[in-house]
């Protein structure tokens, strides 16, 4: 008897689940789900039997003849929560447990009007990744026990409800005021990517298989920055086969979303911050997207594999914008990565464990962790491979692993397996202990040559020296050579370095918040009070945590009154925020006292 995952109570001598049956009843005054699951094990099992839990009030358990069952609740730990040890007898396979979520629950965000773009009715959203579905409702939390799920999701009858999942239709609810949204979700998917929404929520049809829902307010523009979803689709299954999800619908979050987009299967989530008006929000779309190859078909064991997510993904999600935006986009962006790796081998470089693809991750919260290591280290040596036995090689590789491992969950030695069994030299010609499981880059990686960034990033590297962007330079730039410009500028600058690049350009005013954060970061380091008034009302509109740390950590940082402002907005705004954006803020008060 041994855990199959760090961050699991989930025991190798018990069988997994293979489907959970959910009754969740939502009240949105007590911002409490009370609910029943029914589990359906892969084999009948007598004994204990362990699930993992964070706050849940535990009712009852009982079996399939209705038989009252034992049940424990072991003390929480920190980062794993509390083991549910349910007592089953005679050879089970089905059993229920009844339960309630806490206030707390750490994967739901309870939204009062007012924090809502309509203003009119409240809005509760999930968000399970890494390891948080265990506060919605007892599971084996790990991305081994890969579930298929129905639900059956009482609310009030004035609002809506999506899923992860197909909507089967709406019935009657407990009384008149209430009905009960039913979901249904036949391909089995790691509880990480159970999700669920409620609010105002209405959609627009773009595409045979997609729909953009948002809140009324913003569905029309939301639907305008996703028009062409379908050709993205088509040109992601011309590079890794065919779409095994069915739809692919998108809900535009409300703005306390933390993430830039969450790839559920079915039902991504996007953070409204990409709606900008001029469609470059596709490039994130294009990342969520190839989570449906990469990540959901196929996932990580646990967070120590996390790469085989997400490094897979970033590459995959290259391929896609190599394709509709040619190479030179797309080298950008590789370069982008490369510069972001650099900042993250830095930031742990007192911690090289989290710079490895493969990490240990017991004892550490993943949450704690996150960075890009696994995105564009990952990235980088999938696109080594490629250099190293050619595209058409390598594509043959990646649609064959697709393939083999659609709707299973492998570790990173499953992978290191199977790579040798299809390019048999690969030991002949890369160092797959280096790149795997030594820290940082890897000697052997070759940095791209790319014109265009490195004249972006000279004139960035000027600016202190008196070179200022002239109408000649930007005569082509989009809005990533803007982003990539300002993101490379010092942070912190002379007040009146910063009054002339605001004047000359007005960035804290753009639609794009890419531009605008970027700006207001240098503000918020360089204590530049005039722009704190427009930091503060980011602060309370914005709870997308790419926008958040960089704004909170410059004011504590800066000045006496940059830390006083950023305690007052985060005692204001706070209830505004995720709560896992709500623990991220209070880390770094907590580390600029």
């Amino acid at each position: 008897m041994a855990p199959v995952d760090p961050h699991s109570y989930t025991d190798s001598a018990h069988p997994l689940t293979k489907h959970v049956a959910l009754g969740l009843s939502l009240d949105f005054d007590l911002k409490t789900i009370t609910g029943t699951a029914t589990f359906t094990l892969e084999r009948p099992h007598s004994g204990e039997i362990y699930l993992d839990t964070r706050e849940l009030i535990i009712d009852r358990a009982w079996d399939s003849s209705k038989k009252e069952l034992k049940y424990f609740l072991k003390p929480a730990d920190k980062i794993k929560g509390s083991l549910l040890g349910v007592v089953l007898e005679d050879e089970v396979s089905v059993f229920s447990v009844s339960f309630k979520t806490s206030q707390q629950a750490s994967a739901l965000q309870w939204l009062d009007p007012p924090q809502t773009a309509g203003g009119k009715f409240p809005y509760v959203f999930t968000q399970c990744q890494a390891i948080h579905a265990r506060s919605i409702f007892p599971c084996q939390d790990t991305p081994l026990a890969r579930i298929k799920y129905s639900a059956d999701v009482e609310i009030p009858a004035q609002l809506a409800s999506v899923m992860s999942a197909a909507y089967i239709g709406r019935v009657p609810g407990s009384n008149e005021s209430r009905v009960i949204d039913r979901f249904v979700m036949e391909q089995p998917i790691p509880p990480y990517l159970f999700a669920l929404a409620v609010g105002d929520i209405t959609f627009e049809e773009v595409g045979p298989r997609t729909r953009i829902y948002a809140e009324p307010s913003e569905v029309k523009a939301a639907a305008y920055e996703f028009a062409n979803t379908e050709s993205t689709i088509k040109q992601a299954e011309a590079l890794f086969g065919p779409y095994d999800w069915e739809r692919f619908d998108m809900l535009v979050m409300p703005p306390s979303f933390p993430y830039g987009g969450m790839e559920n299967p079915r039902m991504v989530f996007l953070t409204p911050t990409i709606i900008v008006g001029d469609r470059s929000g596709v490039e994130v779309v294009a990342h969520e997207l190839a989570h449906s190859w990469t990540g959901n078909l196929i996932s990580n064991a646990t967070a120590n594999d996390f790469w085989l997510n997400e490094g897979f993904t970033t590459y995959a999600e290259r391929r896609i914008i190599e394709a509709q935006d040619g190479l030179e986009r797309v080298t950008l962006h590789i370069g982008l990565g490369w510069q972001g790796l650099d900042e993250e081998n830095e930031r742990f470089k007192d911690q090289p464990e989290f710079t490895k693809l493969k990490q240990n991750l017991e004892g550490v919260d993943p949450d704690e962790v996150y960075s890009k290591v696994p995105y564009e280290k990952g990235s980088i040596f999938l696109r080594h491979l490629e250099q190293k036995f050619g595209r058409p090689r390598f594509d043959e590789f990646l649609k064959k692993y697709i393939q083999t491992f659609r709707f299973q969950s492998i570790d990173t030695e499953t992978f290191l397996v199977f790579l040798r069994q299809q390019l048999p030299e690969v030991d002949q010609v890369v160092d797959l202990q280096t790149w795997i499981y030594a820290p940082g880059i890897p000697n052997d990686a070759v940095r791209p040559e790319i014109g265009v960034l490195q004249k972006v990033l000279s004139l960035a590297d000027g600016f202190t020296a008196g070179v200022r962007l002239q109408e000649a330079d930007i005569i082509r730039w989009d809005a990533l050579e803007y982003i990539v410009y300002l993101e490379r500028l010092p942070k912190r600058m002379k007040v009146e370095e910063v009054a002339e690049l605001e004047s000359q350009f007005h960035f804290s005013e753009s639609s794009n918040w890419e531009i605008k954060v970027a700006l207001l970061t240098i503000a918020a380091y360089s204590a530049y009070e005039p722009l704190f008034p427009a930091i503060e009302k980011a602060l309370h509109v914005v709870g997308r945590m790419k926008y958040l740390k960089p704004l909170y950590q410059g004011l504590l940082e800066s000045s006496k009154a940059g830390n006083v402002l950023a305690k007052r907005v985060y005692k204001e705004a706070k209830d505004k925020y995720h709560p896992i954006a709500q623990f991220v803020v209070e880390c770094l008060i907590h580390k600029f006292p």
